[in-house]
């Protein structure tokens, strides 16, 4: 699981919110339903358009660790906690990780997805 044969099964998540709190609270509920095995949260100063303007504001984003099988349940719980209109939700497929880490998403996200 370590090169590239088998990675593709797995993703980081990558995720915008207006506070800590909100952060935590769609963190905290993706690894109660077993959707991700890890919530990784930090602040963030972001710039950006918005309705015709350049604005800036602090964020709270989030790497979150899961399984390719498992990323529209992460996307829907996330943009039904967000209190953003268009919440910024990204993800990256892994080229590579260790055996280990691998193995551990895969036994703490959900099974039968």
């Amino acid at each position: 699981m370590t090169g590239p044969r088998g990675c593709g099964r797995f993703l980081l998540v990558y995720a915008t919110t207006a506070s800590e709190v909100e952060a935590a609270r769609i963190a905290e509920a993706l690894l109660r339903e077993r959707l991700v095995a890890c919530a990784n949260v930090f602040p963030v100063a972001s710039r950006y358009w918005w309705k015709g303007k350049i604005e800036k504001s602090r964020e709270y984003g989030m790497i979150l660790k899961t399984r390719k099988e498992l990323y529209r349940k992460v996307e829907a719980k996330i943009k039904a906690l967000h209190s953003y209109s268009v919440p910024a939700i990204v993800a990256w497929e892994l080229a590579a990780g260790s055996r280990t880490l691998l193995e551990w998403i895969q036994q703490e996200t959900r099974a039968g997805d």
